[in-house]
């Protein structure tokens, strides 16, 4: 029987002060019961002592070792695997994603979706200070799998999404390269015909640091599985 109602995983790399505040961010929004794992990939990572210090004084807030790969994909699967809440959420530790929604997302999901999305493409939604580029592609991506497969949300390619542990215990995660696991998990629910749900969100890109996220290099990951989604491969 799973311990809490929300584990929130957090995949870190060398994050010190953003992470400070997702953290204390979600300790003042999230009134559910939670757990929250922020995952890194080495001991060597300067998240570490953040979450060092975070546990002392709530023991739910944890540090995990990556024992799967090192990035983000690798990350996100250690967290899920190591988690006791019924509902997974995935939140990002450079604070685009509003943890002040989180308890919505979980609610969703008690209420019998597999997957609650938070939408930046939807009617409320917004994506503010994204690379053209970047914004661009997510959104070709989301809403023409929205209006051709009808699946269940405008955003499939945004990670700040809930789950239904069951499901996740249900399915084997293939992605091995980066953030392409919030599709490649939406996709492949759509195709098993199981219930997704979204809500808008505001997505602010992160105004200190610099973003893990490789376009190019991530973008045949995503292809991937959009092509999946639509029918037109195999995998």
């Amino acid at each position: 029987m799973s311990s809490f109602r929300c584990s929130i995983i957090i995949p870190s790399f060398n994050e010190v002060e953003i992470l400070e505040r997702t953290l204390n961010q979600i300790l003042e929004s999230v009134k559910v019961d939670f757990e929250c794992i922020v995952v890194v990939d080495s001991e060597e990572d300067t998240s570490c002592p953040v979450v060092e210090r975070f546990h002392i004084n709530y023991p739910n807030i944890r540090l995990l070792l990556n024992s799967i790969a090192k990035g983000p994909a690798g990350a996100m699967k250690s967290g899920m695997m190591a988690a006791n809440g019924e509902v997974i959420v995935v939140v990002s530790a450079d604070g685009s994603d509003d943890a002040s929604q989180i308890d919505e997302l979980v609610k969703l999901v008690e209420r019998g979706v597999t997957i609650a999305a938070a939408s930046r493409y939807m009617h409320g939604g917004r994506l503010v200070n994204s690379p053209f580029l970047k914004g661009m592609f997510s959104r070709l991506a989301g809403l023409s799998l929205h209006y051709i497969k009808r699946i269940g949300t405008r955003d499939a390619t945004n990670n700040f999404k809930a789950y239904s542990s069951g499901f996740l215990q249900a399915i084997i995660i293939e992605s091995e390269f980066g953030f392409e696991v919030g599709l490649e998990l939406t996709v492949k629910a759509s195709r098993k015909n199981l219930p997704i749900a979204e809500i808008p969100t505001i997505w602010i890109e992160r105004n200190s640091g610099s973003s893990n996220f490789k376009l190019w290099a991530s973008l045949p990951k995503y292809l991937r599985w959009y092509f999946y989604a639509l029918g037109i491969s195999s995998r």
